[in-house]
């Protein structure tokens, strides 16, 4: 067992739970499947340990997650803000999963901070905060998700792992490994998958349900990105593509039909390091993904108010559309050497 998950640490977060009528999960704000995943997975989880439980998100995430199990409790705090803000009020623990930082969770943040309330984190991004009263901090693991069976395992709770919650700790790690395929995908990954399926949870619709259930407007947005907005940085082994509002209004853009698009960059021959660049209301998001040795965490952490893992990293500056290409471009050439490796 990792330890991660040592006896002391999970002695405490079962003192906490046990301790608590009313528990709240929050995660990051543009919430993916592992975010989705592994706090739904943890919703039931402590329902079935007869746990009041409300599970509150910062923002919509894609319907291509909405056939989750429990995925029609799901709070979102844009769209509610004031049954969100009192259920906080009314927590007495709050679980953060998939973020490490409270400013992951966008316009939850200030209610989060001021509330008062004890934190139990689990999480797999680089350099975690110090609010949490219990820290389950595991930067090896290949998501959350993982995380959340390895955290149920090593309460002696296995037995309550039924299809629901394995379907949602199964997407989770699928979607963030990349179908494991990404490096941190362990011998460990494997084993939590056999088991899952071994419980009943069917891999294969699961891929379908997440995978293919494009809209023909989304295959066109990826097609126009790749054909139109697709610039390759030779000099540098890097590669970026940039979408502005109008753009992707143009094909009717929705939560998650960029997602994968910083994978394609990556994808082309030579390129060590890529970028994803999108304007959103009144802030630009960025997502980095590096082969080898380039760190992006470091690089997102440096320029773009953000951070994740050694080779998968996200952020976001407020500026103009307009301005992005040129300071990227400058980044990435002051950081050439170390990605033409």
């Amino acid at each position: 067992m990792n330890d991660t998950f040592n006896k002391k640490a999970v002695e405490e977060c079962r003192n906490l739970v046990d301790g608590a009528n009313n528990i709240v999960i929050t995660t990051h704000r543009s919430p993916d499947g592992d975010a989705v995943g592994s706090s739904l997975a943890l919703f039931h989880f402590l329902k079935k340990s007869g746990k009041m439980v409300e599970l509150i998100v910062p923002d919509p995430y894609p319907d291509f997650y909405h056939w989750l199990p429990g995925h029609e409790n799901v709070v979102v705090y844009i769209e509610n803000k004031e049954k969100a803000e009192a259920l906080i009020d009314e927590a007495d623990l709050i679980f953060s999963l998939d973020y490490n930082v409270l400013s992951r969770t966008g316009a939850m943040q200030q209610k989060l901070e001021s509330c008062g309330k004890k934190f139990i984190l689990i999480d797999h991004h680089q350099q975690p905060g110090e609010y949490p009263t219990v820290l389950f901090s595991d930067t090896s693991a290949s998501s959350t998700a993982e995380m959340v069976y390895e955290l149920i395992e090593s309460m002696g709770a296995k037995e309550l792992i039924d299809t629901a919650i394995g379907a949602c700790i199964y997407t989770g790690i699928m979607t963030d490994s990349g179908s494991f395929r990404f490096p941190n995908v362990s011998q460990k990954t494997h084993r939590i998958a056999a088991e899952l399926i071994g419980v009943g949870v069917d891999h294969s619709q699961i891929h379908q349900l997440v995978y293919d259930n494009n809209l023909v407007q989304r295959l066109q947005l990826v097609g126009y990105a790749l054909s139109e907005k697709l610039v390759v940085v030779d000099s540098c082994k890097a590669a970026y593509i940039i979408l502005s509002r109008e753009e992707l209004a143009r094909f009717n853009f929705q939560p998650g039909d960029t997602e994968g698009l910083v994978n394609y960059a990556l994808s082309v021959k030579g390129v060590n390091m890529a970028a994803f660049v999108r304007e959103g209301n009144n802030i630009v998001k960025f997502s980095f993904r590096s082969k080898g040795k380039f760190d992006v965490n470091a690089f997102a952490r440096k320029y773009f108010n953000g951070g994740g893992h050694t080779n998968a990293a996200g952020g976001a500056l407020e500026l103009p559309i307009g301005e992005v290409e040129k300071i990227l471009l400058d980044h990435i050439h002051t950081h050439c050497d170390e990605m033409d490796y």
